[in-house]
């Protein structure tokens, strides 16, 4: 069963980034939400994953992947408030190769701060802050794919 959570977060992701469609597999399930418009309600259909068919590899490859092992928390990361991943996707942390990275250890931010960009079907999101303080670690390096809820860096509130 998906968590309903997840799935709202989905859905919000889904209206905000006007996507009409998206389908994630993983061993376990498959989830495949679909909307007509901009102003329709998402429907959502949740099956047993069947095997992709090897055109689709590479993309359900990265679904179902398992996420890699993320840094452990230490006691010197005790309250410190982690940014998490909203998506699936790729992890940017600059906005094109040749520019500087949106943050680094040590710089302030605010909740409308953009720390990142995220993949995802092909468009760039950004993602912002949603806190105010200074970055304590950053737990994904520029290019790294993430999963829904990863942490993606440690933030000392201010």
């Amino acid at each position: 069963m998906i968590d309903i959570r997840k799935l709202k977060e989905l859905v919000r992701l889904m209206v905000a980034n006007d996507l009409t469609e998206l389908d994630l597999r993983d061993d376990q399930q498959q989830v495949t939400v679909k909307r007509d418009g901009p102003n329709t309600t998402p429907v959502v259909h949740q099956a047993p994953a069947s095997p992709a068919p090897q055109a689709a590899a590479p993309a359900a490859a990265l679904a179902a992947a398992p996420a890699e092992a993320a840094p452990e928390a230490t006691s010197a990361d005790d309250g410190l408030i982690p940014i998490e991943s909203p998506m699936v996707g790729t992890y940017y942390s600059k906005p094109s190769p040749e520019k500087p990275a949106f943050i680094s250890v040590g710089d302030q931010v605010t909740s409308e701060t953009t720390v990142c960009l995220i993949e995802a079907m092909k468009i760039f999101n950004e993602i912002k802050a949603g806190q105010e303080g200074t970055v304590a670690k950053m737990l994904v390096e520029n290019g790294d794919a993430i999963e829904f809820g990863q942490p993606i860096m440690l933030v000392k509130p201010a």
